[in-house]
């Protein structure tokens, strides 16, 4: 039975912990060196666990000055629609405005059905009127 006492805090998982939790919502696995390199490298974890078990993240990346990228916004499927993602936003948005200057840049890029949960917190959609579209490119084998 899942718990009400969710435990918040600014530190990374593991890096077995980040791909059992990429696996949980159906995202593609990845090295474990290259998870931890990943983890290692972000400005800004924050992890929500119930109990022991992380039920949550989300991070930052960037250049920590001009450039900030939310990533990995995630919570286990079990655990989704109880307020656990905008746990994880509220404590991404106090690092982001405690940390951006005027004329950062913040970008994410938004599950398919979650655009209304970042519009909430100020983000907008590139219609690629003025802004052009967000692009990306997923990589999935060693050039």
């Amino acid at each position: 039975m899942k718990s009400t006492n969710y435990v918040i805090n600014d530190v990374a998982p593991t890096a077995k912990e980040y791909i059992a939790l990429r696996c949980e919502v159906g995202w593609d696995s990845v090295d474990l060196v290259v998870a931890q390199k990943s983890l290692n490298s972000s400005l800004f974890h924050v992890s929500v666990r119930d109990d022991k078990k992380l039920i949550g993240m989300a991070r930052v990346v960037g250049d920590g000055f001009m450039y900030f990228y939310i990533q990995d916004v995630v919570v286990t499927p079990e655990y989704q629609g109880q307020g656990i993602g905008r746990m994880l936003m509220c404590k991404v948005e106090s690092y982001l405005s405690k940390t951006c200057q005027v004329g950062s840049t913040v970008g994410l890029l938004a599950a398919h059905g979650k655009e209304a949960f970042y519009r909430s917190y100020g983000y907008i959609e590139r219609d690629g009127t003025n802004l052009g579209k967000g692009m990306c490119r997923f990589v999935r084998e060693q050039p």
